[in-house]
């Protein structure tokens, strides 16, 4: 146990490096990236400690090649799920026993292992799995992940502080025990920080977890194991499967010990998992805590006072960075009469600076390939029924090409209805819906962005009248986690704002924040009396 009141390092963000020509980082990248391009690499399952293979595999290839295999990874048996279950139970005792500051030595050296002798990797493995440029790949795979391992190790010793008052002849504490069970963490393709942290920032609570990545993005997935073993993560603490997600997860869910589910992904299969769980609950030795990051139909909404350059901005970064596969991506703006034609014009001037979509390793590209087949082939279906709509018209982009990578260029609809269907649609990808309202009906468009989408994740308004500013923030309070003035609706910096969304977009725990970290501990108040009472008499009875 510990032996002294400790205090971890002050956490700070990872600065970003620039990766401009002839910079050390940019060769060291590009080195690796050519070398993962190379090579053919056989990803196993992690159960327990020990490397898995079924022999059962399926191959990786990346989205802007996609008939160049760069390896192959294994599937999981439903036995190698029961195997990754009771390899966690059986972790717990000693992991949860750990004093708390061994647990964050482990997440801390991750931290600083990212930040240097697996910078180049975790990058290149994310460009490649991926197709994130390079500037997406730092600001995700490596900023983003060592700020959640950072900032969470002092969460962690933020919410062990928080103690209760006691009184004369009293001590009260609190304990903050991790959940009684395994926690069971499901991961998106687009972030490799958030692959990285659902499983370990419930595992630093001193919870043990089995971890499904999504199929897309295994390649860097094996960076992120590579790190926590380099770390010094005991077996079985963080347990990786892949396979079959349905079976991976029935499997799963149907133990007793199951306490958690971390998940970010689609709010269809979200609402599946938490409707198969409570089925289930009369299974679960304790109630399981539910915690989900889901879709978007973010916003941007310009008033009449906004400048037009910044709008522009705002919109090709918000809709098109990482070809709009974030759940922040820019995907629905209402432009001003006034202003809309000086401010599409200057959007269209933009998107003609930007090189045909290509390969990450070529470091002029801005986009890339969308991240599978059946993205590609949705995005292009709902391109050709805009093309094709006298309520659209597409005034940029509407081209793609999937011979070699799933390329789609960055697409502008503009429309007359305000619920077309790319208005309400979450479609994941570098598609943009435009519609221009009239300047007098300003209040009736923020009625309009409230009510037009089942989701709720972020937002944007740009003014420069402060009027207009409180009026769309009070407004617009109920459909934006995150909402941002006057700039795009995507990058949230952990540490600075805290992300996440409600209505079809989540439980809105906050990634990012102490709030995510309470969820995965259940507090136990002791109470100790140093002189006990002898005699149930109290004075009101003479």
């Amino acid at each position: 146990m510990g032996k002294g009141v400790f205090q971890v390092p002050i956490a700070y963000n990872e600065p970003i490096k620039s990766y401009a020509p002839g910079t050390p980082e940019r060769a060291a990248v590009l080195e690796q990236y050519k070398a993962y391009y190379n090579s053919h690499v056989d990803v196993p399952m992690y159960i327990n400690g020990a490397e898995v293979r079924t022999g059962d595999t399926r191959n990786m290839t990346p989205p802007h090649d996609h008939k160049h295999i760069v390896g192959l990874y294994h599937l999981a048996t439903e036995q190698n799920v029961q195997e990754a279950v009771s390899g966690a139970l059986a972790a717990r005792g000693a992991w949860a026993a750990m004093p708390w500051e061994q647990r964050a030595a482990i997440f801390l050296k991750a931290a600083e292992l990212i930040a240097g002798p697996y910078r180049a990797k975790i990058n290149a493995a994310t460009m490649m799995a991926q197709s994130k440029t390079i500037h997406q790949a730092e600001i995700d795979a490596a900023c983003e992940f060592i700020d959640f391992l950072r900032f969470n190790v002092a969460y962690m010793q933020e919410i062990y502080e928080g103690q209760p008052e006691s009184a004369e002849g009293i001590w009260n504490r609190v304990e903050y025990r991790p959940l009684e069970g395994f926690v069971y963490a499901i991961t998106p393709f687009n972030f490799t920080a958030i692959a990285g942290n659902l499983p370990a920032s419930a595992a630093m609570m001193g919870n043990v977890v089995v971890w499904k990545p999504s199929d897309s993005q295994i390649f860097s997935a094996k960076v992120i194991i590579d790190v926590f073993q380099e770390a010094g993560l005991p077996a079985g603490v963080i347990n990786v499967v892949y396979g079959d997600p349905v079976m991976i997860s029935n499997t799963v869910l149907a133990s007793p010990d199951f306490s958690g589910l971390h998940f970010t992904g689609s709010t269809s299969v979200f609402k599946a998992l938490w409707k198969q769980i409570g089925t289930q609950i009369d299974t679960y030795k304790t109630y399981p805590r539910i915690v989900g990051e889901t879709g978007g139909k973010d916003f941007i909404v310009a008033h009449p006072t906004a400048h037009p350059q910044q709008v522009a901005t705002a919109m090709v970064r918000g809709a098109f960075e990482f070809q709009g596969q974030k759940c922040s991506a820019a995907s629905r703006v209402y432009l001003p009469k006034s202003t809309a034609d000086d401010i599409l014009e200057r959007v269209k001037s933009d998107l003609g600076t930007i090189n045909a979509p290509g390969s990450p390793e070529d470091m002029s590209n801005f986009v890339t390939a969308v991240i599978h087949e059946a993205s590609f082939d949705k995005l292009v279906s709902y391109i050709e029924s805009a093309k094709a709509d006298p309520d659209a018209e597409i005034i940029a982009g509407g081209t793609y090409d999937k011979s070699k990578g799933y390329f789609i260029s960055p697409t502008v609809i503009v429309t007359s209805n305000p619920h077309y269907k790319t208005m309400e649609t979450e479609l994941f990808g570098p598609v943009l819906t435009v519609y221009i309202y009239e300047d007098n009906a300003w209040e009736d468009t923020l009625a309009l962005v409230d009510s037009t989408s089942e989701y709720a994740l972020t937002g944007a308004v740009l003014a420069t009248d402060r009027y207009a500013i409180s009026q769309a923030t009070e407004a617009l309070q109920n459909c934006a986690g995150n909402f941002y003035i006057n700039d795009k609706p995507t990058g949230a910096v952990v540490g600075q704002q805290p992300f996440g969304g409600a209505r079809a977009s989540g439980t809105n725990d906050k990634a990012g924040s102490p709030q995510n970290l309470l969820r995965w501990v259940s507090p136990r108040l002791i109470k100790e009396t140093f002189v006990t009472p002898v005699d149930y008499r109290y004075p009101f009875l003479g």
